[in-house]
């Protein structure tokens, strides 16, 4: 299976695949020069006995939103370590914009984190720092910008994703929807280039998850740039996807535009997308 992202010549997702509840794939923006920021090669890793990745072959189309999905501890949550840098693999490469983000000096590879932001599952604030001091938290530490204009963007970003009545409350005085959106806006906040999404939907009912992929979707049009959302919610990638790729067992079973992974034929990819009991995908 080729890793790159071309439309899966499948069926239309049937009824029983889509309830009416779920609205139609977002249609996949079509870029004009498909160019890759973050390139995953034949990446394998293992903890102890467990083969958590087993050779995964991805390319992340630039300026588009991809969905990763797949049951829990199929090594989604893993692949975003690898990408940022924080997990070597055992085999293979993970480049961003063209580098080997292990076979580069520690500098470089500083700077290459600093092109990212992540939003992990539970936001990661500081418990100690209000919402204000939290988003500003970044531009203190890795600019010499002054407080003044500090507070002007940190401002300009919180009210971006509505909490700008909320700056002086600490993390555990405001809901975990409004932790989210506190970390969104600090994953912005350096202006990166590519965007991580940890689970973003966890902990989240769905109302608030609908939410949530409204301000992805809207973010992402206002700031443009690569996001990578990695989830098991298959509402979540219904709404905000251009492309998704499925994860089983430590490899990639299906990477394609939105449609075509909502259409595809593969056993395990049909199962999991639609929700049956039956297929090859048990309790184990």
């Amino acid at each position: 299976m080729s890793a790159n992202p071309e439309v899966a010549t499948t069926h239309p997702p049937s009824a029983a695949a889509l309830s009416e509840e779920v609205a139609e794939p977002r249609a996949a923006q079509q870029a004009d020069n498909i160019v890759h920021s973050m390139e995953v090669r034949g990446v394998h890793k293992t903890f102890g006995d467990s083969q958590v990745l087993s050779g995964i072959n991805l390319d992340f189309v630039d300026d588009r939103i991809t969905t990763i999905l797949g049951p829990s501890g199929t090594g989604k949550s893993v692949l975003i370590k690898h990408l940022v840098g924080l997990l070597e693999p055992d085999k293979g490469e993970v480049l961003i914009f063209g580098k080997d983000i292990w076979n580069v000096s520690e500098n470089e590879r500083y700077e290459l984190r600093k092109r990212f932001g992540v939003l992990f599952q539970d936001g990661a604030l500081f418990g100690s720092m209000n919402l204000f001091d939290n988003v500003a938290f970044p531009l203190r530490k890795h600019t010499d910008m002054k407080e003044k204009d500090i507070r002007e963007f940190v401002m300009g970003r919180l009210t971006e994703v509505g909490l700008e009545r909320s700056v002086a409350k600490l993390p555990n005085e405001i809901s975990g929807g409004m932790r989210k959106r506190a970390g969104f806006a600090r994953a912005l906040i350096l202006e990166p280039d590519i965007v991580l999404f940890d689970e973003p939907d966890s902990g989240l009912d769905p109302v608030r998850t609908s939410l949530l992929n409204d301000l992805i979707l809207e973010m992402h049009e206002r700031h443009k740039g690569t996001y990578l959302v990695v989830t098991h919610d298959i509402r979540t990638a219904h709404k905000v996807s251009d492309y998704v790729g499925v994860i089983w067992r430590g490899k990639v079973v299906h990477y394609s535009e939105a449609a075509g992974a909502f259409g595809s034929e593969d056993p395990f990819v049909r199962q999991f997308l639609s929700g049956d009991s039956a297929g090859p995908l048990g309790m184990d």
